[in-house]
């Protein structure tokens, strides 16, 4: 389970910079990714890409997490417009109650974003991972919003792989903070 209010959380970015929580002008977007190079992550991520403006206006700030290595990460989030954790040993995973699962890539409604992504990274739109993978690609995502006050005013634990919230759900749980937590 996360926790239901963030207070003085102090998060090392993978570039070497820092993230406060609560950030007392945005509302965060916390998303649990998988391992950096991930092809469904890959995928999902372009989609906030390409609608960061949006996500500014709605005064949203992005941080996502990977269970990689910075070192490892950070070739792959070099043209994110948002901030990238890497945490390796899952101790920001294992705070908010995020998970790994063989059903991450058995539930067939993965399989799409599979096929696509990694079409994609082999076709050079994306970086190609790396094909050993010591924290495991069994993770399941997962999404917290969190008020400039520090509580969690959404969350989303996916049940498989590519069980995420697009960009429409996220602006719509920020429009509506206060509202209800799915």
């Amino acid at each position: 389970m996360a926790p239901t209010s963030i207070t003085g959380l102090q998060i090392p970015t993978a570039d070497g910079g820092r993230i406060s929580l609560p950030d007392p002008n945005h509302k965060v977007h916390l998303q649990f990714r998988r391992f950096a190079g991930c092809p469904i992550c890959n995928l999902h991520l372009r989609s906030f890409v390409r609608r960061h403006s949006e996500l500014r206006a709605a005064s949203v700030r992005e941080v996502v997490f990977f269970h990689s290595p910075a070192d490892e990460l950070l070739p792959h989030v070099a043209d994110l417009p948002f901030d990238a954790v890497a945490d390796p040993d899952r101790h920001y995973y294992r705070q908010f109650g995020v998970e790994s699962s063989p059903r991450a890539l058995l539930d067939p409604r993965a399989w799409r974003s599979i096929v696509v992504g990694m079409s994609l990274a082999l076709t050079g739109r994306f970086r190609v991972p790396e094909f050993r993978q010591p924290t495991g690609r069994l993770g399941l995502p997962a999404d917290f919003l969190i008020d400039t006050d520090g509580r969690v005013i959404a969350e989303k634990y996916g049940c498989h792989a590519d069980d995420q919230w697009s960009v429409d759900e996220l602006l719509r749980y920020a429009r509506t903070a206060g509202g209800p937590v799915s």
